[in-house]
């Protein structure tokens, strides 16, 4: 018995000797990936700041005077198109900081006008007014309407997003969404042959609203300036010549938003309401 025992008692020792040999690898372990995550971490934003720093358009728009890098989007937009003359009326839709609007201003001229929106305030820019609130909204709706004092409009830019959820589905929807309420509610205010520019992700669902827009303008053409990141899946779709007499009824919200009844209705009234609870920026 007392040679069973002293058995028994090796053999337990044994085991608590593996144990808290097992028990220290694991907290090594867990250590050891726990500061390579860390590391990981600092690494990868030393590195987008650094990138941050040196990315080539961002440091043209500074010398250049320039609020964001995004100027030069639209300046190339213009360059190649010529979505933006002397004398006329344009909206900025998603204007913050200002860049775009800065270049609407210099392409309008002092003759033209300049009216920006956006939920986030921005910098005075001579010569356009920025109106603080949601596009979508009708209290902004108004206040555009009585900025233009009543007068058609001959240009309209949209660099607008929303905050994204992290699904990606669901998101694409949220963005088609917000760019087709923003085409319902300026698209009456667009004078005949007026021109609209507005950024779009490449997806699922953008060939539907492509199709659906197309009727009430003599071109619609994607494009991609070369200041968008290389990581980028923005593209601008350039609309031009506007066919007002084309215009229906039927908005393209409304439209948009039969496409996605067949993953079911719960889907399509959630994303509906996507933007309005995803601030553009």
């Amino acid at each position: 018995d007392g040679i069973r025992d002293s058995s028994t008692s090796r053999g337990l020792g044994d085991v608590y000797k593996r144990l808290r040999i097992f028990i220290r690898y694991i907290t090594c372990e867990t250590l050891r990936v726990f500061y390579s995550l860390v590391y990981l971490r600092k690494d990868m934003a030393d590195r987008w700041a650094d990138s941050h720093r040196r990315d080539a358009w961002r440091k043209m728009a500074k010398n250049s005077g320039y609020r964001a890098r995004s100027a030069f989007k639209l300046l190339q937009i213009q360059e190649r198109f010529g979505v933006i003359r002397k004398g006329d009326l344009v909206l900025d839709v998603g204007a913050h900081p200002g860049g775009w609007s800065q270049v609407s201003v210099e392409c309008v001229g002092e003759k033209g006008k300049v009216v920006g929106v956006d939920l986030e305030p921005c910098e005075p820019i001579e010569f356009c007014t920025f109106i603080v609130g949601d596009i979508t909204e009708d209290e902004t709706q108004e206040k555009v309407i009585e900025a233009f004092s009543g007068s058609m409009i001959n240009s309209i830019v949209s660099d607008i997003s929303p905050n994204l959820t992290g699904n990606w589905s669901m998101d694409q929807i949220i963005s088609l969404q917000l760019v087709a309420s923003v085409f319902d509610f300026s698209l009456p205010l667009l004078c005949p042959g007026g021109n609209f520019v507005t950024k779009v992700f490449q997806g699922e669902g953008i060939e539907n609203l492509i199709n659906l827009i197309k009727p009430y303008f003599s071109s619609v053409k994607r494009y991609s300036p070369d200041a968008s990141r290389n990581s980028s899946s923005e593209v601008y779709l350039v609309c031009k010549n506007h066919l007002p007499w084309k215009n229906s009824k039927t908005s393209i919200l409304s439209n948009l938003n039969s496409f996605y009844k067949d993953d079911g209705e719960e889907r399509t009234e959630k994303a509906a309401m996507g933007f309005r609870l995803h601030k553009a920026k």
